[in-house]
This record gives C-alpha cells, structure tokens and sequence, in this order.
C-alpha cells in the first residue's frame, strides 16, 4: 500500500536515469517485463528512531513533534537506516539491474549529513529531486509522489531533521554503477519529462477524510511508486486518480504491488474501510496478510500513524474506480475442498498442496483467520500476474510485528523441495480451486522468478 518496497521505492527509475536519455527507449521490454528492480536489505525489526526531545518552552517543539510523524508517514527510516545501522544514518543497498546504490546520511551532521542544509535546499531535493550541489537526484528517492506535499508539512519535516534526530558521522557510499551508466546528468532530462509541479500552500484537509486520505496517498505515503505500473521510461503510469492505471498494481522486487482500486477480483472491492485499516495497522485482516515490501512499510510506517489519518486512508482508496467495472465479484466453491477430503484428485497440484500447504491453508483454502491467510477468493491468489505467489513459495514470507498484532508468523520456502513444475502445479491448483478463476502458472515462470529473487536449485527428482 504506502511504499517501502522493499519497495515502497520508486527506485525502478535508476536505470532510465542513470542512461543517455535517448537509450531509455531501448528498455521498454525490460520496463513491462518488470526485471528486479530494487532489492534494500530489510530491517529485522522496527526501526528504533533516536528522538532529541525539546523542551517544553521550546517554541519549535510542536514543528518538531510533528515532523516526527510524518516522517513515519513517509517511511524515511526504512530507506535511510541500514540493518543494525544508526537512525537515518543512510549506507541501506538498494540494487537495481545497472547497479547498487546506497541510501545518504540524512542526520543533521554538517561534514557527512544534511547539517548545512537550509529549508531551501532541504526542500529542493525532497519535492524537487534536486541535491544541495544541483544534481538531480536518483528517483530512488520517491521526489515525483514528494512534489505533492505542502510546504508547511515540509518545513515541519525540516525541524524534524534538523533539531529532533542525533547526527551520526558517517559517510556516504559511493554507487557501484559503472560509467557510463553512473552519469547523472540524463536525470535532470527525466526529472523534468515526468516529476510534477511541487505543490503550493493549500487549505487545510483536516475536515474532509477523503481529501485527507488522498493527500497522504498521493504524497508522503508514495503508495503509488510501487503500486502504480511503470511506462517506457520506467516512469509511474499515473500520479493521480484521474486515470485508472493508478494504483492499479505493479510488480517491484519480484513482487505484485497489488491493485488498490475497487476491482473484485484482484483489488479492494471487497474490503471494507475496517479491512483496509486493521491490514496498515497491524499487517493483517480476514483478507490477506502483508507480504514483500509491505510487511516493511506497516512495521516502520503504517503502525503509527493516527487512527483518523488510516481512516482517511481507507476512505480515499475506497472512491478509487475499479479498472475493470464489469468483472463479476467470486464466490466461494467447495467442489475442491470436498475432493481433497476424499482423495479423489489425484493430480500432482492437488498432492502437492495436500504435503506442503494445507496443514496451515486447509482443505478448504480458507486457512487460519488473520493467522494464515485465506487463498479462496484471494485477490493475491487471483491475480493476473502470478509473481508474488511464485516468490512466496519458493522463499517464504515473513508477518510483520506489531504492536495491534505482536505474533509474529512465517511461511518457510519450498525452493529447495519443490520443482518448478511442482510449484507451477500447486499454484495452478489453487489459482483454481475454491472458485478462484486465475490463470495457469507455467514451470518457465517458476524458473525465471526462481533465477530472479536467487533461490535454492529446484531439486533433482
């Protein structure tokens, strides 16, 4: 939803910038095939974030207080922190297809940090994408969803970092991208092609939940630098709800950033504004359960956040128009359940899942609520896109902890038990089992995220 990827990045974008701007054409297969884009290393945990605290006479301490929280609504620690690295310190790995680049020091450090930064300049590389020396910076940093906030939210920010959070020395990494795939100057070509104008000072959105809900979806949450799909420049589709690629789901990390409009299938059609705010707050509702990049935003971010601006959240996703309005909402078909009980689907999908699955999915697909989550009439399992179903499989997936849900629950991966026709079989299986009506997987779709997300051999049989 709000963006980590370990995604909530819409670092995609490294490779169209960091080439000649005439060469980003050439990537227009590589941009709809959605090679791996970027691949942070994941925090174990929360992120501790060092807050100085004013004092009480502090005129600043309001400012300061509520830059606090919206940096957790902007997830800055999740990209800013490296594993068992101080607070907001940079050094985190983002990898993408040219390279790896590595998150800089946004302590108030002055020799290795933003210390020196004035409002003016801070503000200029958080909605303008561009550093303190002019340079454009890489869309790594999620500027273009940025543009959308108001000053004075960026001026809070602003107090935030530079009077509330412990400069760290500590300088940064240079990239790892070789020249001339390291030359930045094609950025600004970007920049300017497909970042929005920043936004002026604007009423306030308190009183208006919707207006509220899409100025955070919009802006700091940047939900839409994962979930939104990307263009021939790598570039996001859409950054508002005038157009129904929005939030419509795209795939980062080898994951599916699943589809946040009203669709029944695939989407939120069927939550409700309660499902939407129990998954942000606690990674988990009767529906589904956080997985990927999201598992990341909920444990760092989402959690959080006030309970009025989840429900403002909720009720801006759920105006949002599905893409396809005719598609008819699933209903549940135990023929698949009754089958495995009896033993008469002898298929090697339904066998599989018998071993490997439905110990904790069970029988009728509809598992353990909030425990281990439903795949009948997922919107997961029913996808178009099968990728974070295959990833999952084969590498597990990990619940964030919470303080609204603190058990922690994991699903180990089948990469080093499972072929890829066997998880391709399965993954058919349930994709149509339980009236789930999802497409067939493929064993070379097996094998390519196998290659991907670097899992085991499958196994010799």
């Amino acid at each position: 939803m709000i963006r980590k990827s370990m995604l909530k990045r819409s670092a995609l974008v490294l490779a169209a910038g960091s080439l000649t701007f005439g060469a980003l054409v050439a990537l227009d297969a590589w941009a709809q095939e959605a090679a791996p884009a970027v691949t942070p290393v994941p925090t174990p945990g929360p992120v501790a974030v060092v807050v100085q605290t004013p004092a009480a006479n502090d005129p600043q301490a309001q400012l300061i207080k509520q830059g606090e929280y919206l940096a957790r609504v902007g997830d800055c620690a999740a990209c800013h922190t490296a594993p068992k690295g101080k607070p907001f310190a940079g050094g985190l790995p983002i990898a993408s297809p040219i390279g790896t680049i590595y998150s800089t020091n946004i302590t108030p450090d002055k020799d290795t940090g933003i210390g020196n930064y004035s409002l003016e300049d801070f503000d200029k590389a958080v909605r303008h994408g561009i550093a303190k020396n002019g340079s454009t910076l890489y869309p790594a940093m999620p500027y273009t969803s940025y543009a959308k906030v108001h000053p004075a939210d960026v001026k809070a920010l602003y107090a935030y970092f530079m009077s509330g959070v412990q400069p760290v020395a500590q300088a940064n990494k240079a990239t790892d991208i070789p020249w001339p795939m390291s030359m930045r100057w094609p950025l600004s070509f970007w920049r300017k092609m497909f970042a929005p104008a920043v936004a002026a000072d604007a009423a306030s959105t308190d009183n208006d939940p919707i207006s509220r809900g899409r100025y955070l979806v919009e802006g700091l949450g940047h939900c839409s630098a994962c979930h939104t799909p990307r263009g021939v420049a790598l570039q996001e589709k859409a950054l508002t709800d005038d157009s129904t690629a929005f939030l419509s789901g795209g795939v980062v990390d080898n994951f599916l950033a699943k589809n946040l409009r009203g669709d029944v299938t695939d989407g939120l059609g069927n939550w409700s504004e309660g499902d939407i705010t129990a998954f942000l707050k606690g990674g988990r509702n009767d529906h589904s359960a956080a997985f990927g990049g999201m598992t990341d935003v909920v444990q760092h971010s989402a959690q959080y956040m006030s309970d009025d601006d989840l429900t403002a959240i909720a009720k801006y996703l759920k105006t949002l128009k599905p893409v396809d309005p005719n598609a008819k909402a699933l209903a549940y078909d135990e023929t698949a359940a009754k089958a495995l009980r009896a033993g008469s689907d002898k298929s090697n999908g339904a066998l599989t899942f018998i071993d490997n699955c439905a110990a904790c999915h069970r029988s009728t697909g509809k598992g353990y609520t909030q425990t281990f989550p439903t795949l009948a009439l997922s919107s997961t399992v029913n996808s178009a896109d099968p990728t974070s179903l295959i990833h999952i499989v084969l590498r597990g997936a990990e619940m964030p902890w919470t303080k609204s849900a603190p058990t922690h629950y994991a699903m180990p991966g089948f990469d080093d038990r499972l072929t890829d026709q066997d998880v391709a079989d399965v993954l058919t299986f349930v994709r149509t089992s339980w009236g789930n009506t999802a497409p067939a997987v493929t064993a070379a779709q097996v094998a390519k995220v196998r290659k991907d997300v670097g899992a085991a051999p499958q196994p010799a049989r």
